[in-house]
């Protein structure tokens, strides 16, 4: 059997290991540069691999195709080998059938990152044997090559979910769904939605899917269409005989029979959107019998993930705060709405279709000035100039942090939350953070 692997990142690099080591005849082909690390692996290995280009007589003789996540469908290569019949899937599709360990898998637009880490450390608090993978850290397919695991908790995202075929997690989390990669889905929310639920098209009703039911798309989606799981929601308004809720500032969750409650001001995450990330994460302890006192002491010590309403320094008590994985601008609403004092909102980068009018009561409620930090900011000042006083351009981010000193007054916050993607001036989102961190340290 020939396995080609589309991408020589960590997924890609990952797949070939645990391929060769099924015993199939892999080859690995970028069409940009594989970094130093990944070819040394793939050397150790013996695994043959290509970068800067695609060799067709190489790749169209494949039995099957992992395709990288960041390679989109439309690319050529891609459209030839459908046209051929050959099946291309993603990572978490190719190295499932290689472990007997239990998945949790967690999807959603915004707020899977951090439930992704909190359910991690839920369980492992516990004394799980548990693994992380997905979008995060080491490839799922390497450690399943590994065997160490007896369950994962995985972070899905719509293009990782696009290549299952008959994955299924046992328990499956949909956070929340607002518009996003909306050019990768020809600009059809609907198709980005469906993308989504491709997470529960295998479930059968002994598996779950815990949802947010105060979710528009999510309702809708699941009045129109039909899933086997056992359904497990999770709201910030409404209460339910099974599922998870808040009422009297206490967080409750119900799962087979079993009530757990907490007070919501023992959370350590703050804002409501992280009540959400906190329920859905429950609701997995819950169902994998966690005990209620692991679960309460978990919540309560968490350290919430890097990038995401990072708390930075305070400086002459102005509160710095790094938002940095906001790449869209429902990402950016959670963000403006947890913000309790003036606050000078650093925004801008790669626009994928954004709809700054869903932000705009917040603006004109908590923001005294924006700082645009991008290549092009039209559309940014379109919608905001005649809303805020102070509206400043700059291109590098050591720029806007001293000008958000400068225009800053005791008792504000600095909020990166960009709602943008970072390709123009950065590596990734999280290049764009640690520079944000340090002009902050240099302050």
């Amino acid at each position: 059997m020939r396995l080609v692997v589309l991408g020589g990142g960590e997924s890609g690099v990952g797949t070939a290991i645990l391929g060769k080591q099924k015993g199939y005849d892999v080859f690995v082909s970028d069409f940009g540069k594989i970094k130093e690390s990944y070819k040394e692996v793939l050397i150790q290995n013996a695994i043959a691999w290509e970068d800067e280009k695609h060799t067709e007589s190489l790749i169209l003789n494949a039995d099957v195709v992992m395709k990288s996540p960041g390679i989109p469908e439309k690319a050529p290569i891609v459209k030839k080998l459908i046209e051929k019949g050959i099946p291309v899937i993603s990572e978490i599709e190719f190295a499932a059938p290689f472990t007997k360990a239990v998945t949790i898998g967690i999807t959603g637009s915004n707020g899977k990152t951090t439930t992704t880490m909190l359910t991690y450390h839920l369980l492992k608090s516990a004394g799980l044997n548990v693994g992380l993978a997905g979008n995060i850290g080491k490839s799922f397919a390497e450690q399943v090559a590994e065997d160490k695991y007896d369950s994962y908790v995985l972070e899905l995202s719509s293009f990782q979910l696009d290549g299952i075929i008959n994955y299924k997690p046992h328990i499956a989390i949909i956070t929340n769904i607002s518009p996003d990669h909306l050019d990768r889905y020809d600009y059809k929310y609907e198709n980005y939605i469906d993308s989504k639920f491709r997470i529960t098209m295998n479930q059968t009703e002994e598996d779950y899917l815990i949802y947010d039911a105060d979710d528009e798309a999510i309702s809708d989606w699941l009045k129109k269409n039909k899933t086997r799981a056992k359904l497990i929601p999770f709201s910030l308004t409404k209460t339910f005989d099974e599922g998870a809720f808040i009422k009297n500032n206490t967080m409750e969750a119900i799962i087979n029979q079993e009530e757990f409650k907490m007070e919501t001001e023992s959370i350590a995450l703050e804002g409501k959107h992280n009540l959400k990330n906190a329920m859905a994460a429950t609701s997995v302890a819950k169902l994998m019998q966690i005990r209620k006192a692991t679960i309460r002491e978990s919540l309560s010590n968490f350290q919430g993930v890097e990038h995401r309403l990072e708390k930075v320094l305070k400086i002459q008590n102005v509160q710095y705060i790094n938002d940095s994985k906001a790449t869209n601008v429902n990402a950016t609403f959670f963000a403006l709405d947890s913000m309790t004092t003036p606050t000078v909102w650093i925004v801008g980068g790669v626009d994928k279709g954004n709809d700054y009018n869903e932000l705009m009561a917040l603006v004109r409620e908590k923001v005294k000035a924006i700082i645009c930090l991008g290549v092009d900011n039209r559309k940014i000042i379109d919608a905001f100039g005649n809303v805020v006083d102070i509206m400043v351009e700059v291109n590098n981010m050591n720029d806007a942090v001293k000008m958000a000193q400068r225009i800053t007054e005791k008792g504000d916050t600095v909020l990166l939350s960009p709602a943008c993607a970072s390709f123009d001036l950065f590596e990734n989102y999280e290049d764009r953070g640690r520079q944000f961190k340090a002009a902050v340290h240099n302050l």
